[in-house]
């Protein structure tokens, strides 16, 4: 393959990850950090008044594979960082 045909190829892809990565790889308004410290208020009152019982299985499945996700891009993170699985119990 040659290079000017990976061009070709690739070009169309990238612009469309440019288009995507311009609206959802943007840091957080001051707006939206409001919103997240409001939702996670949310999160602990439900916790405490157990209204996490009332959830679907649905919902339930889904906030926790959010959960895991979020959970797993930090250790991600924090191997990137530190540049070695050296150190960590994997």
């Amino acid at each position: 393959m040659s290079v000017a045909r990976a061009v070709s190829v690739l070009k169309p892809k990238i612009g469309t990850f440019l288009k995507y990565a311009r609206v959802e790889l943007v840091p957080p308004s001051p707006g939206e950090l409001s919103q997240v410290f409001s939702g996670f208020g949310q999160l602990m009152r439900s916790a405490r008044t157990g209204a996490w019982k009332n959830l679907t299985v649905r919902e339930a499945t889904i906030n926790t594979i959010v959960g895991l996700d979020v959970v797993f891009c930090f250790f991600i993170g924090e191997c990137v960082g530190k540049r070695s699985l050296v150190g960590y119990n994997v």
